[in-house]
C-alpha cells in the first residue's frame, strides 16, 4: 500500500500474521511512514499492509434454523455410528 492511499479510520490488514483493524494513527519515524492498528496498537510500515473490508459489512449473517441445526446434528450422529462400526476394537497404542 502506498503512503498516500492510507488514511486514520481505513480498515487495514497485515498479512504476515493475519492482524486486521482500523487505522488509529499515521506517523513518520525516520522517514518511513508507519500506521499504528487500533487492535494491537502496534506500528505497522504502510507498505507491509493491505486493505481490508469493513468487519461486519460484507458478510451477511447466517441465522440457522431448527430444522437445519436438527438435520445436521443427525447426520453427524450417523456418520459417528458408521465411523464406531468400522473399527476392529485393537489398541494401537504402542508403547
Amino acid at each position: 500500500m502506498e503512503t498516500g492511499e492510507i488514511a486514520v479510520g481505513m480498515a487495514v490488514r497485515y498479512p504476515r500474521t493475519g492482524t486486521a483493524g482500523k487505522v488509529a494513527r499515521i506517523e513518520e519515524v525516520r522517514g518511513e511512514t508507519f500506521a499504528e492498528i487500533d487492535t494491537t496498537g502496534l506500528l505497522y510500515r504502510v507498505d507491509t499492509l493491505e486493505t481490508a473490508a469493513q468487519p461486519g459489512r460484507t458478510r451477511e449473517k447466517r441465522e440457522e434454523g431448527v430444522a437445519d441445526l436438527v438435520r445436521r446434528e443427525r447426520e453427524f450422529g450417523k456418520d459417528l455410528k458408521d465411523a464406531w462400526k468400522n473399527i476392529d476394537n485393537a489398541c494401537e497404542g504402542g508403547g
